[in-house]
């Protein structure tokens, strides 16, 4: 019975990547903002450069926590 969730969880969690591949893939110029958002630290001197996307890393965080949410929620 675990077995069959956890095929069907990878199965869907594999489809979504799939799509979100795409998604990224065809609709990158429409993400440029991605990774510039007001809360990423980026420092560049001479020739150091030190880039931590911390919004950006929270907004992933978000959105994933909401969609493997409703999955649970649709399947489990």
């Amino acid at each position: 019975m675990i077995m069959q969730h956890t095929g069907k969880f990878m199965m869907i969690a594999g489809a979504l990547l799939f799509l979100l591949g795409i998604i990224i893939r065809g609709g990158a110029k429409y993400f440029r903002w991605f990774g510039h958002l007001p809360g990423d630290i980026a420092i560049e001197r001479g020739n150091y450069r030190f880039y931590a996307p911390l919004a950006s890393m929270l907004l992933v965080s978000v959105v994933a926590t909401l969609l493997l949410w409703f999955i649970r929620k649709l399947f489990f």
